[in-house]
């Protein structure tokens, strides 16, 4: 079978203005960077703001294998057959990380004949807005560290600095580092660390605001660290917001590419969901929704990360209503959560299927609880045995949820007709019915528990002591009203990733809560979840190369 850049170099792009026609956008109306891609103008994006949203269809997925489970590819090729049948839509998804590009689990730019384009361009380099975002978090962190060494005017503890560098790369040796060394001239001493830039809280904030103000806003209220009389210090307090700002004023401006059929998409935004929000950014979907009939997005990895995130926080910071959610489940994932080794999730196992199926039953239980209308897309693998597929089909179709097989790698839009027709009969005669978890004046303790609980299905939550800490700060200095963005593993329902299928009577430890006020939520880390992952013994690195014409290799 052809690899993914096979394909894509077998697809004739058409010109952005081309693409961008589509919308009826002007040339003039979109910033060029080069044949294939574009950014959206803010006075283009204040101008559809007066066009009649669209419906808003969510991607998500069952506990997924460390491979993924082709979100990705579903909602693209979602996308695209919906375009087949002739409705108006655009795909809006986030931008891959280089950290697992180079790593194990590889980009987020589809597969197969569900792809976006140039998928070299978006897999790599892109547009830039990962390194702005890269730079203008690093630039603050050299900006804090610069005041307190020109005299320290706002009493700050250099042991209770809370911003960290970032780095787009998977770099365990930076996750605890010493800085400063070499004497009075280099600094003050002390012990610091990186997590990856998709972590960082300016990134968050790239993808929360809604227009340039906004962004400068949540940049001002970010919390830096502490005082040594224990007060937390804000960046509005320094006065910087306007030239962070400014580093991100083009960032800011949503993406568009087109698929391998040409299709409209949406590039914009980074956040992993384990560790952040986990969805591309607000003002891009805010902005398919105005230019198309209906617009696909995806949350990251499973339903209890990234849509969890997307309902509680997403949604009502955007102030827009999810129509339906269409669930990815395959037969790999099912057979892994049935106790199949990782090599042998490739051999027909019907039993290790229907073992794993407790795991798909919990995420269907966790979209009732969001009162959305769903269906199953059964992302289908050429393994798969029909004996296999039938058995996950009558068991969703128990539950009360419709189902659809899914070819969208091998065969494009035209691999998910069904499916596509499924979800336009499902969101055109429902009006938007979601509703959130928890509300968010409740105790911190009291929201950790309700998704703990109610998403994860564990039965207590437990607090390490500095975890006691950071409770007592948030309280004190009027941080306990915002929302919830709990990191946790993405390998299990619980903060266990030996754990899979559906685990019971489990207990979730959370070892700190992170304050990301310029966000605008607490970060509660749990397990033993990474902010800066590693890369694995063979990383995709060793087969990525580069021609002498230039063309790249070895991707996916």
């Amino acid at each position: 079978m052809p690899t993914d850049m096979d394909i894509a170099r077998q697809v004739t792009l058409e010109p952005i203005d081309a693409i961008a026609a589509k919308l009826g956008l002007a040339p003039q109306e979109i910033d060029h960077y080069g044949d294939f891609k574009a950014k959206i103008r803010f006075s283009t994006l204040e101008r559809i703001k007066e066009h009649q949203p669209g419906k808003l269809i969510l991607v998500s997925a069952i506990t997924p294998t460390p491979a993924g489970e082709g979100k990705t590819t579903v909602s693209i090729g979602l996308s695209q057959a919906l375009n087949l049948l002739g409705k108006k839509s655009i795909v809006a998804i986030r931008e891959p990380s280089l950290g697992p590009v180079f790593g194990i689990k590889g980009g987020a730019a589809g597969g197969g004949w569900s792809q976006v384009l140039p998928m070299e361009d978006i897999n790599l380099h892109f547009t830039g807005d990962f390194h702005a975002v890269t730079a203008a978090n690093n630039t603050l962190a050299a900006l804090v560290d610069n005041s307190i060494y020109y005299d320290n005017p706002l009493h700050i503890d250099p042991r209770r600095i809370t911003w960290k560098r970032v780095l787009d790369v998977n770099d365990r040796m930076l996750r605890k580092i010493v800085i400063g060394l070499g004497g009075s001239k280099q600094g003050f001493p002390r012990e610091d660390g990186f997590d990856i830039t998709p972590a960082s809280e300016i990134m968050a904030i790239l993808c929360l605001s809604n227009d340039l103000d906004e962004l400068k806003e949540r940049i001002g209220n970010i919390t830096v660290g502490f005082t040594y009389e224990g007060e937390p210090v804000r960046v509005s307090q320094f006065g910087y917001e306007g030239a962070i700002a400014a580093l991100l004023k083009d960032a800011l401006k949503p993406n568009i590419v087109q698929t391998t059929e040409n299709t409209v998409a949406f590039v914009h935004g980074g956040p992993f969901a384990n560790i952040a929000q986990g969805a591309n950014s607000i003002i891009a979907t805010k902005a398919a929704l105005h230019l198309s009939d209906y617009t696909v997005t995806e949350a990251g990895f499973g339903f209890d990360l990234g849509a969890e995130k997307f309902f509680d926080l997403v949604c009502k910071y955007g102030k827009f209503c999810t129509d339906a959610v269409v669930l990815v489940a395959t037969v790999r994932a099912l057979k892994m959560h049935g106790g199949a080794k990782l090599k042998e999730l490739g051999e027909p196992s019907p039993q290790a299927v229907e073992k794993g199926l407790p795991n798909l039953a919990k995420h269907l239980e966790n979209i009732n609880k969001f009162g959305m209308k769903s269906i199953v897309a059964i992302n289908r693998f050429p393994t798969d045995t029909d004996e296999e597929l039938k058995l996950v089909r009558d068991f969703v179709t128990a539950a009360g949820f419709d189902s659809s097989i899914a070819e969208f790698h091998s065969q494009g839009g035209k691999g998910g007709l069904e499916l596509a027709q499924h979800v336009i009969n499902m969101v055109d005669k429902e009006v938007c019915r979601y509703r959130g978890l928890y509300d968010w004046d409740s105790p911190v303790e009291d929201k950790i528990f309700t998704i703990a609980r109610e998403i994860y299905g564990a039965q207590k939550v437990d607090y390490t002591a500095d975890a006691k800490a950071d409770l007592k700060k948030i309280n004190k200095y009027g941080f306990d009203k915002l929302p919830v963005c709990i990191a946790k593993t993405q390998k299990s329902l619980s903060d266990n990733p030996e754990l899979i299928g559906r685990p019971k009577d489990f207990l979730v430890t959370v070892r700190e809560i992170v304050i990301a006020s310029g966000a605008g939520f607490l970060i509660p880390i749990t397990g033993e979840i990474m902010r800066m992952p590693g890369l694995p013994k063979h990383p995709s690195a060793e087969t990525i190369d580069v021609e002498g014409d230039g063309n790249i290799s070895g991707l996916f």
